[in-house]
């Protein structure tokens, strides 16, 4: 008799239960190993499932065949070659007492997109939805949606299939992951493999697994998926915790996250992208408590291989907690991914980061990352840069590019010490780079933010 651990929700409560499966003489697989699956190319393998305990099976990939020995706990794991992505599929054959041959196995790029609506949020229910589902026909593009599930303890599987994307398999799947995973087939051209672990309203925590304690969602929506391998993460989350005014202890919340999954995936150097949230009128945003979060989420920019894509540009409804403009935030990530991931070189990734102030009589001169070509967005003057003195009270300033920095001043202002811009939740500055790329909100007293560079 074999046991495995699988998340369910019963009556609105979530719960995990151990399933005693009978003895029976079947070797099974997870359901993230199935045909039309994607490989992450340039990685080994891992293939795994279950079986009675003390069964032999054998994998067999290519002209490579590896055998194992299912443990007392009916598990067993093993390890093929890296595979190059050469545009052919593969088959995979499982044998023990039966047969499983999965077929239409592609080897490529796999990217997880995890977070709360925003990245949950249906590529239907989009702007352009109509166009992008009918052209949505991308064979070498393969989707997998993970259900929502929380578990008390690790899950062993989930209740998922992959599919090929098509106009009528994309509707209901995560838009920000669609576009991101879109971009990078079309600019690697190679397979891309997309896994879908999102849950509308969630704050971070039940995502994070730290010093063995590990959250519900992590538990039902991650831990089954880590032994496959994968590049890389989108993330688009932070709505819930500015709710909860966790402001800039936010970033040690990123970190834990981050260095979570690189452990349980088995990668230092797994990617991790992310999205800047989205300015929003709405009233359960204390004041203060939205630009406290930026800070923290351009903080979580000096941990290594992660990038963070700006939104303040594109938010046509700030009364919308939810922007419909999925496509420039999945195509902002692939930006990062493309130039950090992927070493792609020549790529502007992102919009101006602040870097530095230094004080030149009247004025405050501001360096910048990512600044090349800076411009007003609109050819109206530069706007939302406010300026303080001694006093900490800010007033609106004049903001003039200068090369690469930004000088800004107040009449009223004698002697300058800091400045701050777009920091209010409903931030909508015109300043970008030559890349029509957004600045970053940010305010220059113990400023914390990394630049990515």
């Amino acid at each position: 008799m074999k046991c495995r651990l699988l998340p369910t929700v019963i009556f609105g409560l979530t719960a995990s239960f151990i399933t005693m499966v009978a003895a029976k003489a079947d070797v099974e697989l997870p359901a993230v190993l199935d045909s039309h699956m994607v490989i992450q190319r340039d990685q080994p393998v891992r293939i795994w499932g279950w079986a009675d305990a003390g069964e032999e099976v054998t994998v067999t990939l290519g002209e490579e065949s590896q055998k194992a020995t299912a443990d007392g706990a009916g598990r067993w794991l093993v390890r093929l070659k890296a595979q190059r992505a050469d545009g052919q599929p593969r088959q995979i054959k499982v044998v023990g007492r039966n047969t499983i041959d999965l077929e239409d196995v592609l080897v490529g790029e796999v990217w997880i997109g995890s977070g709360q609506s925003n990245m949950e949020w249906q590529l239907k229910n989009t702007t352009g939805s109509d166009e992008a589902i009918a052209s949505a026909d991308h064979a070498d593009v393969r989707l997998f949606h993970v259900p929502k599930i929380q578990a008390k303890e690790p899950a062993e599987d989930v209740n998922a299939e992959w599919k090929v994307c098509t106009p009528e398999n994309v509707p209901a799947f995560s838009a920000v992951l669609y576009y991101f995973g879109k971009r990078l087939h079309e600019e690697l051209d190679v397979p891309v493999g997309l896994i879908n672990s999102s849950w509308g309203g969630s704050p971070i925590e039940p995502w994070t697994i730290k010093d063995g304690q590990s959250g519900g969602m992590y538990n039902g929506m991650i831990a089954p998926l880590t032994n496959v391998a994968v590049k890389g993460s989108i993330w688009y989350q932070g709505e819930t915790n500015v709710i909860q005014k966790n402001g800039l202890l936010y970033a040690d919340k990123m970190k834990d996250l981050i260095e979570g999954w690189r452990k349980q995936f088995r990668n230092d150097e797994l990617a991790f992208h992310f999205v800047q949230i989205a300015p929003w009128s709405g009233d359960r945003y204390e004041p203060g408590q939205l630009p406290a979060l930026w800070e923290a989420q351009v903080a979580t920019l000096k941990i290594p291989h992660t990038g963070m894509a700006v939104t303040t540009d594109i938010v046509d409804n700030v009364a919308d907690i939810h922007p419909r403009n999925k496509l420039d935030v999945g195509n902002r990530l692939a930006l990062w991914a493309l130039a950090g991931t992927y070493g792609r070189g020549g790529i502007v990734f992102s919009g101006p980061l602040y870097k530095s102030l230094s004080i030149d009589g009247k004025s405050v001169r501001l360096t910048f990352a990512h600044a090349d070509g800076m411009k007003s967005r609109d050819g109206k003057p530069l706007t939302e840069f406010q300026v303080a003195g001694e006093s900490g009270e800010f007033v609106d300033a004049t903001a003039e590019v200068d090369g690469n920095v930004i000088l800004v001043s107040a009449e009223s202002v004698a002697a300058p010490v800091q400045v701050r811009f777009g920091w209010h939740k409903l931030a909508n500055p015109n300043l970008i780079n030559g890349e029509g790329l957004p600045a970053s909100p940010f305010q220059t007293s113990g400023w914390r933010g990394g630049t990515g560079e």
